[in-house]
């Protein structure tokens, strides 16, 4: 289980773009992402494993097109129970919520006719803050 790609954007609503490494703050959520905010979905994950169902219907897919902060191999995000701690790296987060209402008019439902993050996107607080890299392990953890 590890991290394939992490991304941020200014702008909600928007494809994020991948970086080399996203900076977790407490209270806060992924500096510099318009997500970013004390409230429950700080940081959203998706599944790598998700978005290649969606790649055979369009192929130019890759990460951040969903939207999500993180995403991640060989782990089944959706099916965590929320207050889940997920360690990554030298970070720590909570699961807050599973899936979420898609707006209307976003541009990843424009673009790929569907979304995914409703269903198998996953969200979270930051627990213990510090940076994530692509390549870093997770682990799953019980919420002691």
């Amino acid at each position: 289980m590890r991290v394939i790609s992490v991304n941020i954007s200014e702008e909600k609503g928007t494809i994020k773009t991948p970086v080399e490494r996203i900076e977790l703050k407490i209270n806060h959520g992924i500096v510099g992402d318009a997500h970013a905010g004390n409230w429950h979905r700080q940081v959203s994950l998706l599944a790598e494993e998700s978005l290649e169902k969606m790649q055979a219907k369009i192929p130019s897919l890759k990460p951040g097109d969903f939207a999500e902060n993180i995403m991640t191999e060989g782990i089944n995000l959706h099916h965590l129970p929320i207050g889940t701690i997920l360690k990554i790296g030298e970070c720590e987060l909570e699961v807050t919520q599973i899936g979420k209402e898609c707006h209307k008019g976003c541009e990843i439902r424009n673009i790929t006719g569907e979304c995914i993050m409703p269903t198998e996107g996953i969200f979270a607080i930051v627990k213990k803050e510090g940076f994530i890299h692509p390549g870093d392990e997770i682990e799953v953890a019980n919420n002691d």
